[in-house]
């Protein structure tokens, strides 16, 4: 058929025609899934004859069904007449493969048409030069199953019989699959063969490794993939199989997905602060943090008679179980890890809720009168407005004899001896700063400078924890405490690193409740956490039950207080984890990334032949094997060698 020299100006450009027209008796139309003789009308119902099962080679016999429809039931293929419904479905005609393509072809070339979709009379007379009743299903049906047209479900719905043109590319993609489809065994065989030499096919065989990454980021509990390739089912084991065959760079931090938590912060707006009254505080507060801080949340300051801790006040408008209140809960605590920081609550609430960032700050205050040692005479808690000024702590503490904080840096120190008096414990430990450049993953680890300021403004939310502890047992507010018992230490503690190593084995875990109890390890009989509330749900809870006791409104009981702490507690404590094992995983990136760097390291305990390091400018301890009968707190040179992202492993060695 040469389509080329035919003239296609008399074909209607409606492509509606057919269905203009009503369904006369002898008319073709698409029942369901069958086709339908239209026999007779009665009123507004057609009685048609359709088929179920048309005649086969092998002698079955023909099995035909009557049924009165409304139009709306059918669709009109042919308006006809059709010489009979046996007629239309046993004709046949193997050339309508190859007109339906040539037909394509004529389409594609005519930027006119080539997207355009197209009546099933229309096309018919493309392809085959007429659209003949009897021959309608046949046509039909051959373009159910080729791959260069594809039928309009929507169209069908609307009783019209509309098919479009695929695309080349369409064409290219379904024989793909059909290809897949029918060597299904062969490829995936294949690609498992591939999988256990470590040798995909990229990036065609990515799309196999999908479930892979899924069981290594513990969304699913099975990985068919492993299991086909003889490798036991475990996250590591997934994890190392993507680095390996370079799915996954070694850089890909899996740790926050997988415990459930997001890279994004919550997005549920708090909206601007209630208006309310609020106590005027003369003077300025101090927010002393950081220089990479970017969410105040305290500020202090002493005005010659009491000691002022303000907090954000993110609580006058998170209500108890609120949508806002029920995410926070989910979080626990703000997830911070290298990468940057997941927040308990939205990004956007900083503008509004912490302090400084705007000429005048809002807050929920602790008012505090100490005598002399620093000992808490008297705590208020209030709702307040207040003038902020931010500081770095090296900024605080080049200012620490200057008139506005030197009484902050004496309250501090008199209220750190008065809790070591009491047994506390003191332990300082080496902190290190963790930066990834997100475009190109470059890591840098630096050492922490640590000044006199941040012990001061450590000591003063101290201060506040256990004013607010004091204010809630005083009231009888159902309240969370923070409690822990004494540690047991040996009688000959080292000195240096090894002391502060020791100290630390001996600590028990901190509990938190409803009942208040001595935290030993503060030196304190009464503690509670109050200071962080834009990023501790713990904190959050408590702001609101000082705010109800406050406004003198209903506050959360005690059953549903301690069941809502242990939810939270319980996130925060897989928040801590997360932020663990993604620290460590930069650490490593960062020695993979700079094998030539030496480190110091001091011998802090003994394990049999073996010595535990600590390597201060990391933050890390390194195990050295066989090193023999080394006093603590040896100095030694350690370099890393065998680095294992994976296992959160590495092996050091002595210069």
């Amino acid at each position: 058929m040469m389509f080329g020299l035919l003239d296609f100006t008399g074909l209607s450009s409606d492509k509606d025609f057919l269905y203009t027209r009503d369904m006369t008796k002898n008319s073709l139309v698409l029942y369901k899934s069958f086709l339908a003789l239209v026999c007779e009308r009665d009123g507004d119902k057609y009685q048609i004859k359709f088929c179920t099962q048309p005649a086969s080679p092998g002698g079955k016999k023909a099995i035909y069904g009557e049924q009165k429809v409304r139009e709306k039931d059918v669709v009109l293929l042919h308006e006809g007449p059709a010489s009979s419904l046996e007629n239309a479905l046993s004709f046949t005609d193997e050339k309508i493969p190859s007109q339906i393509a040539e037909a394509w072809e004529l389409l594609l070339s005519d930027d006119s048409t080539a997207n355009e979709p197209v009546s099933i009379s229309d096309l018919a007379e493309y392809a085959r030069g007429s659209y003949l009743a009897d021959e309608s299903w046949a046509f039909y049906s051959a373009l159910l199953v080729d791959l260069h047209f594809s039928l309009s479900q929507e169209e069908l719905k609307n009783g019209k019989v509309i098919f479009t043109p695929r695309s080349q590319q369409e064409i290219d993609e379904l024989n793909q699959k059909k290809y897949e489809k029918e060597h299904e065994e062969e490829i995936r065989a294949q690609f498992i063969k591939r999988v256990k030499e470590r040798k995909l096919d990229l990036p065609s065989d990515a799309r196999f490794m999908g479930e892979v990454e899924a069981f290594a980021l513990c969304k699913t509990d099975k990985c068919r993939v492993l299991k086909e390739a003889g490798i036991a089912q475990t996250p590591e084991n997934a994890h190392r199989l993507l680095i390996d065959t370079g799915i996954w760079d070694y850089t890909k931090n899996p740790y926050p997905t997988r415990f459930g938590f997001s890279f994004e912060s919550a997005k549920e707006q708090l909206g601007p602060m209630p208006e309310e009254e609020r106590t005027e505080v003369p003077g300025f507060a101090y927010a002393i943090d950081s220089e990479h801080s970017n969410d105040p949340d305290d500020a202090v300051a002493f005005d010659g008679e009491y000691l002022w801790v303000h907090i954000a006040d993110p609580a006058s408008s998170v209500l108890p179980d609120s949508s806002i209140d029920i995410a926070a809960r989910g979080r626990g605590t703000t997830l911070y890890i290298p990468e940057g920081a997941s927040r308990m609550l939205s990004e956007n609430c900083l503008e509004d809720y912490a302090l400084g960032l705007k000429e005048d700050s809002r807050a929920l205050s602790f008012r505090i009168k100490v005598d002399e040692d620093s000992q808490i005479q008297e705590c208020q808690v209030m709702k307040t407005c207040v003038k902020v000024k931010r500081l770095t702590y090296k900024e605080a503490e080049e200012k620490k004899e200057s008139p506005e904080l030197k009484a902050l840096f004496e309250i501090a120190r008199k209220n750190r001896a008065r809790r070591e008096a009491n047994g506390a414990v003191t332990i300082q430990m080496p902190e290190v700063s963790i930066c990834v450049d997100r475009e190109t993953k470059k890591v840098s680890v630096q050492p922490d400078e640590r000044y006199e300021s941040n012990d001061m403004i450590a000591e003063l939310m101290i201060m506040a924890g256990e004013g607010a502890a004091r204010f809630a047992f005083k009231n009888q507010i159902p309240f969370m405490y923070v409690s822990q018992e004494a540690p047991e230490f040996p009688s000959n503690l080292p000195e240096g690193w090894a002391g502060q190593f020791a100290r630390i084995k001996c600590m028990r875990k901190r509990s938190v409740g409803i009942t208040p109890a001595p935290h030993a390890g503060l030196g304190l009989s009464f503690y509670s956490q109050v200071t962080s509330p834009l990023r501790r749900y713990g904190d959050l809870i408590s702001h609101q039950q000082l705010r109800a006791f406050i406004d003198k409104k209903r506050m959360i009981q005690k059953d549903d207080m301690l069941e809502r702490l242990s939810a939270g507690d319980a996130a925060s404590l897989d928040a801590r984890k997360v932020s663990r094992l993604s620290e460590m995983h930069w650490k490593l990136v960062y020695l993979k990334q700079n094998p030539e760097l030496t480190f110091e390291g001091f011998c802090i305990d003994r394990r049999g032949n073996d010595a535990l390091y600590l390597i201060p400018a990391l933050d890390m301890q390194a195990t050295i094997k066989n090193a023999g009968d080394l006093p603590l707190n040896e100095k030694a040179v350690l370099k890393a060698g065998k680095i294992d992202i994976v296992e959160q492993t590495v092996v050091f060695s002595k210069v």
